[in-house]
């Protein structure tokens, strides 16, 4: 019987060494080499993970620079230092990339949109966009105020104030991942260069997006009429602003003139 053990472990340990010979050989013989630079380029990121380049995290981000020779100017977060160091390990020229900051394309703070209903559930705007009407809001193309854009923020950079979101512009790295949270697409992402905005993405007609919040734009054109750079044009019912054109004038008619000052100054 000791004799039958023996054997027994003989045989499995000499399986054993003989499978452990075959793996490390097809470790070797069938081993995927990884770009050093991908790590190098890793090692530079932030690590904020937030998707704002548009990939699954910093991992996939520095994979794409690598492997499919993605724009060194991506991560937001990082900014323009990050992308001269990628640019460096890559050794190409840092790609330049005009700062972005969200915008929230709304004013309907409490006391300016109108209710559907007083909304009992769970505090998220996802939650409550699937309350009939979609949600709670009169508007129902306004932030609905639950703070989900806030969840989503990886620095800290939007906060919900009386019933609207808003953005600290100083800390926003224009990431996206606020907008991208956002259900209703109320929040979007803007040159950090640009002068003046449009705080509202209602699209129906003024009358009736008057009726639901007073701040709301109306689609009378007169931002067009008096704009002195030929920036801002009509989407619909809705004004449009062309950061390229605008050149931020002092007197900023655009804003003093809309009757519901639904153009702002940034």
């Amino acid at each position: 019987m000791n004799l039958q053990v023996l054997y027994a472990v003989a045989v499995m340990g000499g399986l054993g060494v003989v499978f452990g010979c075959l793996l490390a050989f097809a470790s070797k013989k069938f081993a995927v080499q990884t770009d050093p630079r991908i790590s190098a380029i890793r090692a530079v990121l932030p690590g904020a993970n937030c998707g704002g380049c548009g990939f699954p995290g910093c991992d996939g981000y520095a994979a794409a620079c690598v492997n499919e020779g993605c724009p060194t100017n991506r991560c937001a977060a990082g900014g323009p230092a990050v992308a001269e160091r990628i640019a460096a390990i890559m050794g190409v020229d840092a790609a330049a990339a005009e700062p972005m900051v969200a915008f929230v394309r709304c004013r309907g703070e409490n006391g300016k949109s109108g209710k559907n209903c007083v909304y009992l559930g769970y505090s998220d705007c996802q939650a409550a966009s699937v309350v009939p009407g979609r949600g709670p809001e009169a508007c129902s193309f306004g932030c609905m105020g639950f703070g989900t854009c806030v969840k989503a923020c990886s620095f800290d950079a939007i906060h919900v104030e009386n019933g609207l979101a808003r953005v600290d512009r100083d800390k926003c790295t224009g990431c996206g991942a606020c907008a991208a949270a956002c259900p209703r697409g109320v929040i979007g992402l803007i040159p950090k260069s640009a002068r003046v905005a449009v705080a509202c993405s209602n699209p129906l007609p003024g009358a009736v997006a008057r009726k639901v919040c007073t701040a709301a734009c109306i689609g009378c054109s007169m931002c067009v009429k008096v704009c002195l750079d030929g920036a801002i044009s009509m989407k619909g019912a809705v004004a449009v602003v062309d950061p390229a054109k605008c050149a931020g004038c002092s007197t900023a008619p655009c804003t003093t003139k809309c009757p519901t000052k639904a153009i702002v100054t940034l």
